[in-house]
Order: structure tokens, then sequence, then C-alpha cells
């Protein structure tokens, strides 16, 4: 009788597989249509939309480095505003944000970090996402970035004596390194930049660089992020004010935030503090003479 029913459910399990698998595939597909990475688990309908409306712009290469820019229409420099992407990649999500800055008055660039390793937006596993994504080492992230700077430099619409640097989650933690890298950056916001101990081909975290890390930066970070505990957020602020460069940078915490707040195209997007920390972010660049 135990075999019988085992064998029932079995039957009825089984029949029941080929529509999940169908519906898998569905939501694959659909995730690649729209842009967005596949292992984000994205709600497509909740994903904000920035129309390219009294904008210009769009997909563009410098070299082989895959690049998306978005600047208002007109003549005339604009300040520029590099925004670095999560550990997927330049997907639909970061073009949008990127799209948003422009509307905000900027030159806003974003580029593909990964493009040598693979298009991590189409992985169906976070395994094989993050270990392409750890494959990518600090030297070389800060090369394409410094060459879509150079890039910027050369467009009559953008002004880069006028630098912003912008990041979510691994490009959060790219915020902070690149500042403390590259000294004609005006000013940074970290949107949860990341403060994992090391990786092998990116041997410093934010808190190994707080003595160099001498423009301002403002961090974001969720108080309830479980992947970036806040005893490490206060190391880093503990860190900066070791060198003084606390008097500079800021580090603001939502309280019961979780992580990835301002992903509106996923769970944990948090209207309220998303909203919050866009309009701190534009005051931050305001302020520290990226505007």
């Amino acid at each position: 009788m135990e075999d019988s029913r085992r064998d029932l459910k079995d039957e009825n399990l089984n029949s029941l597989l080929p529509d999940v698998q169908v519906d898998r595939r569905g939501f694959v597909a659909a995730c690649i249509a729209a842009g967005f990475a596949v292992t984000a688990e994205p709600i497509l309908a909740q994903a904000i939309k920035t129309s390219m409306d009294g904008l210009d712009g769009g997909d563009a290469k410098v070299g082989d480095i895959p690049i998306y820019y978005a600047v208002p229409k007109g003549k005339g420099k604009r300040p520029v505003v590099i925004v670095v992407p999560e550990i997927w990649g330049m997907h639909e999500h970061i073009k949008d944000v990127t799209r948003r800055v422009a509307k905000a008055g900027y030159f806003a660039v974003t580029n593909e970090p990964y493009f040598r390793i693979g298009d991590l937006t189409k992985l169906e596993d976070i395994k094989q996402v993050l270990a392409g994504a750890n494959q990518l080492t600090d030297a070389q992230a800060f090369e394409d970035i410094d060459k879509v700077v150079e890039w910027a430099g050369k467009n009559p619409r953008a002004n880069v004596e006028k630098l912003g640097i912008t990041g979510f989650c691994r490009g959060g933690r790219t915020v902070w390194m690149y500042t403390a890298h590259n000294k004609k950056v005006d000013a940074g916001v970290a949107w949860y930049g990341g403060l994992s101990p090391s990786l092998p081909g990116q041997p410093s975290t934010p808190m190994d660089v707080t003595d160099k890390i001498d423009r301002p930066v403002l961090g974001l970070y969720g108080g309830a992020d479980q992947g970036i505990p806040l005893e490490r957020v206060e190391m880093l602020r503990a860190g900066l004010k070791a060198f003084g460069n606390d008097k500079k940078s800021t580090i603001h915490v939502y309280e019961g935030m979780p992580h990835a707040f301002n992903a509106d195209y996923r769970p944990s997007y948090r209207k309220e503090a998303a909203e919050d920390g866009w309009k701190r972010m534009l005051a931050w660049f305001k302020k520290n003479g990226v505007a």
C-alpha cells in the first residue's frame, strides 16, 4: 500500500513537471527579452521604466568595452556621473538608472565590467554568477573605468572636470575603491557597497583603503542587510574617522532596510528608502561640486 501511494505521488508530481519547466523557461526568456538578469529573480511588472525622451545616448563602445550613456538633449557640457553595475553587469536596471541620472542633468555613463568573462545576466545559477563576477580584478575594473572617463573627456557634451561616481552592491564597493584610486573623482555615492573579506583578484576591502578615501563619499546602507552586517559598516565608519576622512565622507543607515533596497525590479525594493537615497545622492553631488 505504501509503495502504491508513493507511486501515485510520484506520478502526480511528474505530471506537473512539464508545466513547471515551461513556466521557468518562459520566465527566463522574459527576463532575457527585457534585458534583466535571470538570477536576480526580477519582478518585471514592478520595474521602473525611464524613457529616453529628452535624452541622447544609447549603447556604444570604448575600444572593446561595452558602454551605455545618456545625456540631456541640447548643447553645452554636463557634469559626468559614472554608474557602476551590480554583480550582474550592465543589465536593464543599470541602464535605467543611467537614464534617471541623465534626467537629473548629468552626462551619465555605465560600462559592462564582465564582458571578458561572459554574459552573467543569462546564467541561471547565482553561484555561477558570483564565480564569474569574482574573476574581475580591481586592477582591470579600474583600468576600464579610467578608459571610460578618458572617453568622456573627449565628448563635447561631457565635463569630466566635474566627476561623480555611484554604484550598487558590488558596484557600491567599487565606488569606495575607485575613489581611493582616482583622485579626479569629486564625489561618490555607494549604495550598500560590499564590505566582505577580500577575494583573490580583489585583495583589499573599503576598510583597507580608508586612508586613501580623501574625496567625499556618501555610503547608503540598510540596517537589516543580511550580507553586510552593521558591525562592518561601523568598522568602515571608524576607519574613515581614524584618518580624518570622516570630515568629508559620511554613512547613512536606513533602519530595518534590506540589501538592494533601491533595486526597484526586485522583491527587496523599498520605495521610501530608495527615493530618500536618490535625493541624498543628488544633493551630495551638488554639495561637492558635481553639478
